[in-house]
């Protein structure tokens, strides 16, 4: 065996040094530089004493690859499929990392219990009475379902060569450690060492394989950054607690789009999809209530049409305050300073409250118009009449600029029964015979013209 050497490693963004030094000067952390084993022992990995011996690779035009598509695993669920981008890539690996209790083993768990084909669910947190018990409150039973409870690699393997299952789910890879790095679960050394084993297993034996991660307070998945570099998809678990919605996104996809959004509800018997999220975000008053707004949005490929709320007070103090929940603050601001500059709102002087329902988060610069039509609202204390929905951004001179997709907003609109949507004069609407009425505008002025004269 080779001598044991050491190095020093930040634990929270994984850079190296020759020595201990108190502060990490990549990170900026105190304090967060530990000693590590990095020499391993002489080891075989994952059947690499069975495999044949194998030729280097060699350089190919690149007009010689052929364009065959990769075939994709239908794991049962729509909103899991979409966020990959059609399904699980044979060979791939994805970490799904999200905050504790939100979700991440119950997903998993039930879609390991949906698949029709073999599913290895590797368990270091929970012992196997405790996920029977789990998989009672979904009232789900799956022949083809295995559940281990381990965290040595070694030994996982071991059963991975003797059931060779179609899929395996590790829960979590902060729980893994391997005997060939001296180090504690969980340390940067133990993370990096068992991602790339699982990696090497996955390749070799074309199995795809999903990793549950932990996050830190800051919300980034646990362990080095490098973690993320290494797996090919990496999914973000996501959700308010005081709401029963959570949230699936996807942070990088080497198979697919990262814009795409899943979305479901949190039951007593397990997660439930939401196909149509748009009936769910928006609230059913019979009574019209001032500062709210619809807006048209789009999160990936699909259109969503959410609620927002404003209310606009006098400020107590002598700052007003400004908070936005699921809204960016700073662009917030920019619009305020629009109304107060361009329209001549006098809102200088006024708290601004702005809330998107749901307890989502969106980024969509075609909500500007809907947050200024809420502001306007709640201000003037006049509800926005039903079936009004907005589409469209607002520049720094008060003009009302077109966003991309409009004919699929406008659909949407007229799929849920609103009667009116504005929209950017400058856009360019190919859609004909519409139930809903598209109303362009250019200006501000315009909008609370129609909504407020």
């Amino acid at each position: 065996m080779a001598k044991t050497k050491t190095a020093f490693f930040c634990q929270n963004c994984g850079a190296q040094y020759a020595k201990w030094v108190g502060q990490c000067t990549a990170c900026k952390q105190w304090n967060t530089v530990v000693e590590e084993v990095v020499q391993k022992e002489e080891k075989q990995t994952w059947r690499s004493s069975d495999s044949p011996i194998k030729k280097a690779p060699r350089p190919i035009r690149i007009d010689e690859i052929g364009n065959d598509r990769e075939i994709r695993l239908d794991t049962l669920d729509q909103e899991f499929n979409r966020v990959l981008g059609g399904g699980l890539v044979p060979g791939s690996l994805t970490l799904l990392g999200g905050e504790p209790g939100i979700g991440k083993s119950t997903l998993l768990l039930q879609i390991a219990l949906k698949l029709p084909f073999k599913t290895l669910y590797v368990s270091g947190e929970e012992s196997q009475g405790q996920i029977k018990m789990r998989a009672n409150r979904m009232n789900a039973e799956n022949p083809n379902c295995y559940i281990l409870t381990e965290t040595k690699t070694q030994h996982i393997f071991q059963q991975l060569g003797t059931i060779e299952p179609d899929l395996v789910i590790i829960d979590s890879i902060q729980t893994l450690h391997s005997d060939y790095i001296d180090s504690a679960a969980g340390s940067i050394s133990q993370i990096r060492e068992c991602t790339a084993e699982l990696i090497k297993f996955a390749k070799e034996s074309n199995t795809p394989v999903i990793l549950v991660g932990h996050i830190t307070k800051d919300g980034i998945i646990a362990g080095p950054k490098i973690l993320e570099h290494m797996v090919d998809t990496v999914l973000q678990f996501e959700g308010d607690r005081n709401y029963v919605y959570r949230i699936i996104r996807s942070l990088k996809n080497r198979f697919g789009s990262t814009a795409e959004l899943g979305i479901y509800e949190m039951l007593g018997n397990g997660l439930r999809e939401v196909n149509n999220p748009s009936e769910v975000l928006i609230s059913k008053n019979e009574e019209e209530l001032s500062g709210t707004a619809i807006a048209a949005t789009i999160e990936g490929m699909r259109p969503l049409l959410i609620e927002i709320q404003a209310l606009v007070s006098t400020a107590v103090y002598g700052t007003p305050q400004r908070s936005a929940t699921g809204f960016n603050a700073k662009r917030l601001n920019m619009l305020l300073a629009v109304l107060e500059k361009r329209a001549g709102f006098k809102l200088a002087a006024k708290d601004v409250f702005l809330n998107i329902t749901g307890g989502i988060s969106i980024d969509d610069p075609a909500t500007d118009l809907a947050v200024i039509a809420a502001i306007l609202s709640s201000n003037a204390d006049i509800p926005i009449e039903k079936g009004i929905c907005f589409a469209a951004e607002v520049g720094l001179a008060g003009e009302i600029r077109p966003v991309q997709r409009i004919d699929q907003r406008i659909m949407e609109a007229e799929k849920l029964g609103f009667s009116t949507i504005f929209v950017s004069k400058s856009n360019k609407i190919g859609l004909k015979n519409l139930k809903v009425e598209v109303r362009l505008v250019s200006k501000i002025e315009e909008v609370v013209g129609y909504l407020f004269g």
